[in-house]
């Protein structure tokens, strides 16, 4: 089911806006893709202005920077560890823009957004020593 993204019936007040016209097409959006840890599953959907996004539905993967020496990895995720956007993300294991994740190199914070761009980016917290 599509979700609309135009403006509030409701004003701060409470009160109701009147309307002025109907729903518009470009005000459409969709479900996200709550990106989950398992095999790779993704989708290519065509956004406004012929653009492109990747919606990650299942990854395995991460690229882990590590802040000191610049470094980058792929490697691979665990769990997720906290979740700011939503605690009940944590158990399960939905990946968001902010969420820390526990890779094979340690804790990491996620900075890209999965369900947008296609793929987990994280940089490094705290090594696994």
């Amino acid at each position: 089911m599509a979700r609309w993204q135009g403006r509030s019936v409701r004003k701060i007040t409470g009160g109701r806006y009147k309307h002025f016209r109907k729903k518009r097409k470009y005000e459409l959006g969709r479900e996200q893709a709550e990106t989950k840890i398992g095999k790779v599953r993704a989708r290519v959907i065509r956004t406004r202005g012929g653009n492109i996004k990747v919606r990650l539905f299942e990854t395995k993967y991460a690229n882990v920077v590590d802040p000191e020496t610049g470094q980058a990895r792929k490697v691979e995720i665990r769990r997720v560890i906290e979740n700011s956007a939503n605690p009940h993300y944590v158990r399960r294991n939905i990946i968001t823009r902010g969420a820390i994740i526990l890779t094979e190199l340690g804790e990491a914070r996620v900075t890209s957004r999965p369900g947008q761009d296609g793929c987990v980016n994280a940089v490094l917290l705290e090594k696994k020593g």
